[in-house]
């Protein structure tokens, strides 16, 4: 394999994907992003994201390009990157009551219905997923993984900041990182 790895930043939708990519690209790291998705009342500071990411299954083959980079990658579809790449995956965890409530709050403002699947059924589905692709991640030899929890960096940013940094070789400017975290984003609690 060929290779400076891909940095990859994955997680649940409303996990504190988008607070670790600003996070990131304020380290030093370029984040690979289209804008398409541009900054709402839900994600004020941006969501960093790709469309193309959504056709990962489909073609992998603009990947390449991201080495050296970062690239958000939420965790439904981290099975289908593929095995010729090495990556380094920071992946989000949240309090799922936290990620249900965010992910309603979003809905509401956007209209749509927000009463499709009860709250206990997909905090179960989320679980399952969460354990299925734990699992995945740790049978795969060109994955490196550092599980980070959205709360704890809120409440102790420089010592998750330190742990990223000695995953991505120390390389990383910390200060720059550690004015990204912004606790006033921190609006969904229970």
């Amino acid at each position: 394999m060929n290779q400076q790895a891909i940095i990859v930043v994955s997680g649940l939708p409303r996990s504190g994907t988008s607070m670790m990519m600003k996070m990131l690209n304020a380290g030093g790291i370029e984040a690979v992003t289209d804008n398409l998705r541009t900054a709402d009342e839900d994600n004020p500071k941006g969501y960093f994201e790709l469309e193309k990411v959504k056709q990962l299954d489909k073609d992998s083959s603009w990947l390449g390009e991201c080495r050296g980079k970062v690239v958000k990658i939420i965790s439904m579809l981290l099975k289908p990157l593929p095995a010729t790449e090495q990556y380094k995956i920071i992946f989000m965890r949240r309090k799922m009551d936290e990620i249900l409530a965010s992910q309603r709050q979003m809905l509401i403002r956007r209209g749509q219905p927000t009463n499709t699947v009860p709250d206990e059924k997909m905090a179960e589905m989320f679980t399952k997923h969460l354990r299925d692709i734990e699992a995945f991640i740790a049978g795969q030899a060109n994955m490196q993984c550092l599980y980070i929890s959205y709360n704890e960096v809120l409440e102790n940013p420089a010592a998750h900041i330190e742990m990223i940094n000695r995953l991505l070789g120390n390389q990383l400017d910390t200060v720059a990182m550690l004015e990204v975290v912004d606790k006033t984003l921190h609006r969904q609690r229970k």
